[in-house]
């Protein structure tokens, strides 16, 4: 599936959300264990999606994991 730019890949039985923005792809994760899942599939080896922001929203039960991608031809960008 080719992702549209701009777009949220949002649907009742997701686990995550999912946007694109550009070349950054933003997901937002409701556990730890699904942004290690997500990190893991976005790092693979010979692939050109790095890591290029996180954030943690809020506390408790309600805490989010938020992580954005960028996918690059050329250098690894610097995580800000």
């Amino acid at each position: 599936m080719k992702m549209k730019n701009n777009i949220v890949y949002n649907r009742s039985d997701n686990k995550v959300m999912v946007k694109t923005e550009g070349n950054k792809i933003v997901i937002i994760c409701n556990t730890e264990k699904e942004m290690d899942m997500v990190h893991k599939k976005f790092s693979k080896k010979n692939t050109n999606t790095f890591l290029v922001d996180y954030e943690e929203w809020d506390e408790g039960e309600d805490k989010k994991y938020i992580v954005t991608y960028e996918i690059k031809k050329d250098e690894r960008p610097f995580l800000n």
